[in-house]
């Protein structure tokens, strides 16, 4: 039986919301699923997260700190001498690598700002980070245009399911990068 003070439960009950959606998608996340599968009462999930929309957004913020982790890691994007096109590439590359189901999640989570508004400044702040930090490397609507170009690249290896292919992503690119 868990302690009365869980100084761990919100987040807990976070990685359950994120365990659920990847196993049940966005239509199997609910307070009493979450609940469930945190094994904690149902209260807590709704003490500590009002409504859906709130417990979506902590669900999605974590699933942005894990890309900005790998990107952290890999640390290529700071330096001027790396090639900015192979470097996004092997990085997505990295990405996808990982647990697939984990990169579905991420975005279901973050096309879920489609339909549910308390989403969207979440999923606005993925782009603008990735855009901020690919603006140290060049010009802000590049930088943009690399981020929607990454986002559809991932999106067609999701939906088609189909093996990325790091070489057709360096090229596509490289041919946005001015100078190249």
């Amino acid at each position: 039986m868990a302690r009365r003070h869980d100084p761990e439960r919100r987040q807990r009950i976070i990685d359950a919301a994120i365990r659920v959606v990847g196993r049940s998608g966005i239509a199997g996340l609910s307070h009493r699923s979450v609940a469930a599968e945190a094994d904690v009462p149902l209260g807590s999930t709704t003490y500590h997260f009002a409504t859906l929309d709130e417990l979506m957004v902590a669900a999605l913020r974590q699933a942005n700190e894990g890309f900005a982790e790998t990107v952290a890691a890999r640390g290529g994007l700071e330096d001027p001498e790396t090639d900015l096109a192979a470097e996004l590439a092997a990085l997505m590359g990295e990405w996808l690598a990982g647990e697939r189901t984990g990169v579905e999640l991420e975005y279901e989570l973050y096309l879920a700002a489609l339909r549910r508004p308390a989403l969207r400044p979440v999923a606005a702040e993925w782009c603008e980070g990735v855009a901020e930090r690919l603006s140290r490397r060049t010009d802000p609507v590049t930088a943009r245009a690399l981020v929607a170009l990454l986002d559809g690249i991932c999106l067609q290896a999701l939906l088609t399911d189909t093996p990325y292919d790091e070489e057709y992503a360096r090229e596509v690119l490289a041919r946005v990068i001015p100078g190249r």
